[in-house]
């Protein structure tokens, strides 16, 4: 907490007698926490039910409405503001809610993509790596040099240009696909195993690995001060490094943590102590100069080979109806609508080079791996959602200072396009007669398909 925020409440001021604070910042976190769980679990249900949407479009959406720059602005008598925005040294914080209540936000991401981790069918993703990759790869080139070139045209990036922290950062958004919205989609369809469904899939994982290691670059190199070539190179290896290096390590020892963990016989043991690996993982990242969630996913892929990490998947699903909502609840807080609007332009015209660069930089890859028009054409649109990935990266971006209330509001509204439109025009080319390769059946051999992510609508219920 910054500043004796409800200090004036006749309640909290009773139980901050004595000088302390404590109290005061535990009720009001108690309170901002009933409040976003309930509002979460309300607009989630009447999107699911009458809209038949992803619940985190509900809850990034009710926290922009609940949030400092809305109604959580609002004085009530005798209590002040639901959501003040916390003072430093004088002026507005740059993150517009309490590190409280961002800390728990964030362990939320973090149980989030280490939830994903553990979805993730390993020997299914090293045995499609190969096509997948080819798709990924187009899906993180050709979406970053639009989103860093948009930046600076339009006249949002910094010193440096396409090299700014900025047009950097832009690029790295637009680099997102949202695993769990396009496999709920697939699954819905039942098009798990058919040849596009399992390259999206797969080919969606290697692209969330892949933009989380552009976002660790970036990150990287803003904390140097220097977007050289060369420097980005560094970070590159050293980030690519860490990853390989942490994920190898975790696959190798995953057998005997299992092991290891099966001797405790006191409940709940195994889940706590899986939690407990992802948040060291994290935080070694962190540590590392690399982005934290990139350790919490590595170490749920590779505990996801072990038969304890199946069980653990399905006990994390409690968890994850409290945590994961509260972290896009308070990504939709940090919206200013006002600032946003000043830059609505760049937002539109970004959403739809969001679509079309995934579109064509998947779809082409695709044509080239054995699928025809349709098939590409259905790869390009199922890796279009940005989701939960763009809102994890767009928070970092705004808490660290690398981009402003514009560019953060702008990912939002690129996020909540692509992921809106994606689903609709998915079904819509599902639907249509036909096979997606090229040679019909003789094409790619799809004996098992891969293990389907929980959307994270469903996580969040």
């Amino acid at each position: 907490m910054t500043g004796n925020i409800w200090g004036h409440v006749p309640l909290l001021s009773v139980l901050s007698a004595g000088g302390s604070d404590v109290s005061e910042t535990v009720v009001q976190l108690l309170i901002q926490l009933a409040v976003i769980l309930f509002a979460a679990k309300v607009a989630g249900e009447l999107t699911a039910r009458f809209l038949n949407l992803p619940t985190v479009l509900a809850e990034v959406g009710i926290g922009v409405v609940i949030g400092p720059f809305a109604l959580g602005a609002i004085d009530i008598p005798g209590f002040g503001p639901l959501f003040p925005i916390p003072v430093i040294d004088g002026f507005p914080a740059a993150i517009p809610v309490s590190s409280e209540l961002f800390a728990i936000a964030q362990i939320g991401s973090i149980v989030l993509l280490f939830a994903i981790g553990l979805e993730t069918n390993l020997r299914q993703f090293l045995r499609y790596a190969g096509p997948a990759s080819a798709v990924a790869l187009g899906g993180v080139v050709v979406p970053f040099a639009l989103g860093a070139g948009a930046t600076v045209l339009f006249g949002f990036a910094g010193e440096g240009g396409f090299f700014s922290p900025e047009a950097l950062f832009m690029g790295a958004i637009m680099t997102a696909t949202s695993v769990g919205i396009t496999a709920r989609v697939l699954a819905d369809l039942r098009r798990l195993d058919q040849p596009e469904g399992v390259t999206i899939l797969a080919a969606a994982v290697v692209d969330d690995v892949m933009g989380i290691l552009v976002l660790t670059v970036v990150v990287g190199a803003s904390a140097t001060g220097s977007f050289s070539v060369g420097n980005l190179g560094v970070v590159a290896v050293k980030a690519i490094g860490f990853w390989l290096g942490l994920t190898a390590v975790g696959i190798w020892t995953a057998p005997h943590i299992e092991r290891v963990i099966n001797r405790f016989r006191t409940p709940g043991a195994g889940l706590v102590l899986m939690l407990a690996l992802a948040f060291l993982a994290a935080g070694m990242a962190e540590l590392a100069g690399l982005a934290f969630i990139i350790g919490a996913f590595s170490i749920g892929l590779a505990l996801s080979t072990t038969e304890l990490g199946h069980r653990v998947e399905k006990e994390t699903t409690g968890i994850s109806q409290f945590l994961v909502p509260v972290f896009f609840v308070v990504m939709g807080m940090l919206v200013d609508v006002g600032s946003m609007l000043n830059a609505v332009v760049f937002g539109l015209v970004l959403s739809v080079l969001a679509i079309l660069s995934k579109v064509f930089g998947c779809g082409v890859p695709a044509l080239a791996t054995g699928f025809n028009f349709l098939g590409s054409t259905r790869i390009g649109v199922g890796m279009t959602p940005r989701g939960e990935v763009a809102l994890i990266i767009a928070g970092i971006g705004l808490s660290q200072g690398i981009i402003g209330q514009d560019l953060f509001g702008v990912s939002i509204m690129m996020t909540i396009i692509t992921t809106l439109i994606a689903p609709v025009v998915l079904i819509r080319l599902f639907r249509v007669e036909g096979t997606g390769l090229r040679r019909g059946d003789s094409g790619t051999s799809l004996e098992t398909p891969i293990a389907a992510s929980t959307d994270s609508g469903d996580t969040d219920d």
